[in-house]
């Protein structure tokens, strides 16, 4: 279809919406084809029923802490997160960043930001070594984000980073990184949402001298002739041959991103892509841990893509580990069956109680793409709210995955340097209180402690955890040991902890990185004084044996 007629099309689609339904039927779920991937048989099926019979592996309950490298092309700009989507939203910071550095997108759009995305200094090695030695027990990378660029060599995506940008095989390096340095190995892969996420790209201006030009999305394999991109079709990339979701322009999608509420319902093509491209990063780098920006597994209810690809991936590690289940594969919004299925993740927040069975929390010290405005206005989290958060995670049987933007060339800049060796040195000196350890009868005391902090649809209540005081205590256990991690040093430098009174017998109490603490029991608690002339007063940590 040429550009007008596709433009006139849009337009029509735009303001004769074609109804939707919510209504999910067994007639009506998008099945995909297993003709060039089949899923692994075994011991799960691809049913909630037959998922559930999942047990979390040890390894990832003991490991508590994991670096995610959240990179990619949409990090070139340095305008944020979304920036593929933004660049289409008229007016909108990433929109006039995009139009005064790189052009119009109905001239210049996030296809031609691909060729830009050289990773010219990027060292896969040096980055996984410095990220192990600050303490990170698990890696992950981006396979692919909505904006459905693969990071890989990939069977099913000619928009790849083999065949433009780096012309390199980005998961491939990554995952022999971390191999070498003994890290597990997770790919987070979001381009099951590029279908509703970049509909941005099929509008136009509204206003000024481009007004009713459309945008890039609407292009063709035939609009590439005499291009850079010539032979390489748009619609492989963008998704964009199908009617807008109701309210797309209004901005639903947040509210669409279970495929509801009037969410155009992806075709089987694009399912079935989706699910080979999964598989294919499956059976050729064996990943340790699978994540999913997504309510539930990808496309449900609407399609059995999610749930094959679980099975798969269970089924498939499974064969690679003697019969074992050692793989971890994560959902946001999930029901009390679900939980039990996948490994609950929450995003950039944490529940305020201890949770019986092991979760995530994922969560970054900037925007999830590098941003050089966060850089330029000192927006990073601190190492010391960093140290927070993980503390707080902890002593309540979670993990904390956490996201360093990397710019468009694989590099961090120094403001991210000194937050990532900030974070190192204290678990030099207290991961004891973090790794291989179990919540305690309750997970802290003090003000936020007590707090009713509910979560915000998948998360997004870390702000409620980013100012504490001396009085936030967190606790951990290992052993005989228990552990009170105080979330900020005392002014006084004297601990009291309202939760040790006398009905807990102590006889020992330590300063890890210092040693023997006098202290003092009485019915109200336990009453610890720390050393006034301690060179490092960050977030301390006794360590307490009865």
């Amino acid at each position: 279809m040429k550009r007008a007629s596709f433009f006139a099309l849009n337009m029509f689609i735009s303001v004769c919406a074609i109804a939707q339904t919510d209504a999910v039927t067994p007639d009506s779920i998008v099945r995909v084809s297993e003709n060039s991937e089949p899923m692994a048989t075994g011991k799960y099926e691809p049913t909630w029923e037959s998922l559930r019979q999942y047990e979390t592996p040890e390894w990832f309950r003991n490991a508590k802490f994991g670096i995610w490298a959240h990179w990619g092309p949409q990090c070139v700009e340095g305008s944020g997160d979304w920036m593929a989507r933004g660049l289409y939203e008229e007016g909108s910071h990433a929109y006039k960043h995009h139009v005064a550095n790189y052009g119009h997108p109905s001239e210049v759009g996030f296809k031609d930001i691909l060729p830009l995305f050289k990773a010219e200094k990027w060292n896969p090695d040096s980055l996984v070594a410095l990220y192990k030695s600050i303490g990170a027990q698990y890696f992950f990378v981006l396979g692919n984000h909505h904006d459905n660029f693969d990071l890989w060599d990939s069977k099913y995506q000619p928009w790849n980073s083999m065949n433009i940008g780096p012309k390199r095989d980005i998961l491939g390096e990554w995952a022999a990184a971390a191999r070498k340095y003994g890290l597990p190995f997770g790919v987070s892969l979001h381009a099951d949402h590029a279908w509703t996420w970049y509909e941005t790209s099929q509008r136009y201006d509204r206003k000024g001298d481009k007004k009713g030009v459309p945008y890039d999305g609407c292009l063709t394999l035939a609009d590439g002739k005499g291009k850079w991109w010539e032979g390489l079709d748009p619609q492989q990339l963008y998704a964009q041959n199908h009617p807008l979701s109701r309210g797309s322009w209004a901005g639903m999608l947040d509210g669409q991103w279970d495929w509801k509420n009037g969410a155009s319902i992806p075709s089987k093509e694009f399912c079935t892509n989706f699910y080979n491209r999964t598989l294919d990063v499956i059976n050729r780098y064996n990943p340790d841990l699978l994540y999913f920006d997504t309510t539930g597994v990808p496309f449900y209810p609407v399609s059995d893509a999610g749930l094959k690809i679980a099975a798969h991936f269970y089924n498939h590690n499974m064969a690679t580990h003697n019969g074992r289940n050692e793989a971890v594969m994560f959902g946001k919004i999930l029901t009390e069956e679900q939980k039990e299925a996948l490994v609950w993740d929450v995003e950039r927040g944490a529940p305020n109680t201890i949770i019986q069975r092991p979760w995530q929390s994922c969560s970054c010290i900037g925007n999830w793409h590098y941003n050089t405005s966060v850089y330029e206005k000192g927006k990073y989290k601190s190492a010391e709210t960093v140290i927070r958060l993980l503390a707080d995670i902890v002593s309540k049987n979670g993990n904390l995955l956490l996201n360093i933007p990397l710019r468009g060339d694989g590099t961090f800049d120094e403001k991210e340097e000194t937050v990532i060796h900030g974070i190192g040195d204290w678990m030099n000196i207290n991961k004891e209180a973090i790794f291989d350890t179990r919540p305690w009868k309750k997970f802290g005391e003090g003000p936020v402690a007590d707090s009713d902090i509910p979560l915000n649809a998948q998360g997004f209540n870390e702000g409620s955890y980013s100012k504490m005081t001396s009085q936030e205590i967190r606790f951990t256990q290992k052993g005989k040991h228990l552990y009170a991690i105080v979330l900020e040093w005392p002014e006084d430098d004297v601990i009291r902890i309202k939760s040790l009174g006398t009905g807990e017998k102590i006889r020992k109490v330590e300063l890890l990185g210092h040693g023997k603490l006098k202290f003092s029991q009485a019915p109200d608690g336990l009453t610890v004084k720390l050393p006034s002339n301690h060179s490092y007063k960050t977030v301390p940590v006794l360590k307490i044996a009865n």
